[in-house]
């Protein structure tokens, strides 16, 4: 859980490289530009000797001067936007410990130094609307940067959003363009000053265009999106598990959809740590599903039937023991293991010769296997147990897709849209059964006449809704 000292913000940026003599030109029409404010920073980059962080894309320091002096994290959310934690400087040099320890996952216990130095002259201009109202921020740099006993000098310009749309910064960056700007040639300023010191991505295992690479490069995509969802999903941030717990899923897919290709029974050990992990986030993804659905389910009744909710408040205190221990398991040795584990996948798959055969023909006929398999059970499927085992060999089939859709393109996006499509429809009643278990032990529990009248309410809406979802299953499959 996210530490009380610790502030949070979602920071939308873009960065550019310009000239020396460059003029930041007249942004009329894009906003109005408030009077420039200067001051020095200087920012001191704490990595692994080996700059594992800077190699996922994260950057951690400590800046002194500026309105915003203090410990600096941030984590990759998506393309331009970067969530940044905040902690306040202290009285020692190292990073504070709810930091470091959000970064387990990418040192795999490392200890985190000084690698990098900049001092940066900044001169600020606010982008206002016509109300006065903050849209952006404009930052002039001129950067001075020490690493490993070089130095470097050079100037960016960069423009974060605060109050303002998206929109404000492509209005922006077209101004910006036509005075010469051109837009960053690394993904943040430490890069820039790190150079080539940054460990570049191993490439896929296997030779290009041939089934093995193709099947690596996707669990390759998987592996990466567990550490970048890592440290959000330890803060418990909106989301994070359930993404995590999805690319964990994928990989575990993946090796059974493509057996032929990477040999399952040369990773027993991995298979059985994969599915450990998987329950470990399960535990918090599905109490976080009920929880978010019987919140919105009660916002939408009659305030009048709606009673003393003990049982919601339960649940709250369930997840957040969940989280209490999917934070333990998260910073256990098991979990450090099976990332090591993880990482020699990529990089040295036992493959078999298949492996070493053309994607295109080897791909189509695995996803066309998988593909059959799911179909023959939905067809056949008239039991809840049978539906929700439709449901998995759907998902099955979704993943096999993306991973050939690079190598079949159309027809493998095809069936992975068809897939999830069907996967969606078969939750629908799945979802409604888990939700309907739950309130029929919560009803047993319940001691207010009220609130069990409350939750025979909500069991009843989530029958409909369910009997409802199955209704319209073949109408999702006849569709695709």
């Amino acid at each position: 859980m996210a530490d009380a000292e610790t502030a949070r913000t979602v920071e939308t940026e873009r960065k550019y490289d310009v000239e020396g003599d460059f003029t930041v030109p007249d942004l009329t029409g894009a906003a109005t530009t408030g009077p420039p404010k200067s001051f020095t920073l200087t920012a001191v980059y704490h990595d692994t000797d080996d700059l594992r962080l800077a190699a996922g894309g994260l950057t951690l320091r400590r800046r002194e001067g500026g309105p915003d002096e203090g410990w600096h994290l941030k984590l990759p959310a998506a393309k331009g936007t970067r969530v940044e934690l905040h902690a306040p400087l202290g009285t020692g040099d190292g990073p504070p410990a709810e930091l470091a320890g959000l970064l387990l996952a990418h040192t795999r216990g490392r200890p985190l130094q000084p690698v990098a130095t900049l001092t940066t002259r900044r001169t600020v201009r606010l982008l206002l609307d016509a109300d006065g109202r903050v849209l952006a921020e404009l930052a002039d740099d001129t950067v001075h940067a020490e690493h490993a006993g070089s130095e470097t000098t050079w100037r960016e310009v960069e423009t974060e959003l605060v109050h303002g749309p998206p929109e404000v910064l492509k209005k922006v960056e077209k101004r910006l363009r036509e005075a010469g700007a051109e837009p960053a040639s690394t993904a943040s300023t430490l890069a820039r000053a790190l150079g080539d010191s940054v460990p570049r991505p191993l490439p896929s295992a296997g030779e290009e265009g041939t089934a093995g690479a193709a099947v690596t490069a996707y669990l390759a995509r998987q592996v990466a999106a567990i550490l970048a969802y890592d440290p959000l999903a330890r803060r418990s941030e909106f989301d994070a598990v359930h993404r995590m717990r999805v690319a964990v899923r994928r990989i575990r897919s993946t090796l059974k959809s493509y057996r032929k290709i990477i040999d399952r029974e040369r990773v027993p050990e991995l298979r059985g740590e994969l599915s450990w992990l998987a329950a470990e986030l399960g535990a918090v993804r599905d109490l976080e599903v009920l929880r978010m659905r019987f919140t919105a389910r009660l916002a939408t009744l009659d305030s009048r039937l709606v009673r003393p909710t003990a049982w919601l408040a339960a649940l709250d205190r369930r997840e957040a023991e969940a989280y209490r221990a999917l934070n333990d398991a998260l910073s256990g040795r098991r979990y450090l293991t099976l990332l090591n584990g993880l990482d020699a996948l990529v990089v040295l798959p036992p493959f078999t010769d298949r492996a070493r055969q053309p994607a295109a023909k080897v791909l189509t006929k695995r996803i066309g296997r998988v593909w059959e398999r799911f179909a023959e059970a939905y067809e056949s499927a008239e039991t809840d147990e049978a539906r929700h085992e439709a449901r998995k060999l759907a998902k099955q089939a979704r993943y096999a897709a993306e991973a050939a859709r690079p190598a079949l393109g159309k027809p493998a996006k095809r069936m992975a849209a068809h897939a999830e499509a069907m996967q969606e429809a078969l939750g629908g009643f799945q979802d409604g059964q888990i939700a309907m278990a739950e309130l029929r032990e919560a009803v047993t529990a319940a001691t207010d006449p009220g609130e069990a009248f409350t939750l025979g309410v909500l069991y009843g809406t989530e029958r409909r809704d369910a009997h409802a979802a199955v209704d319209g299953i073949d109408e999702v499959w006849i569709s695709g």
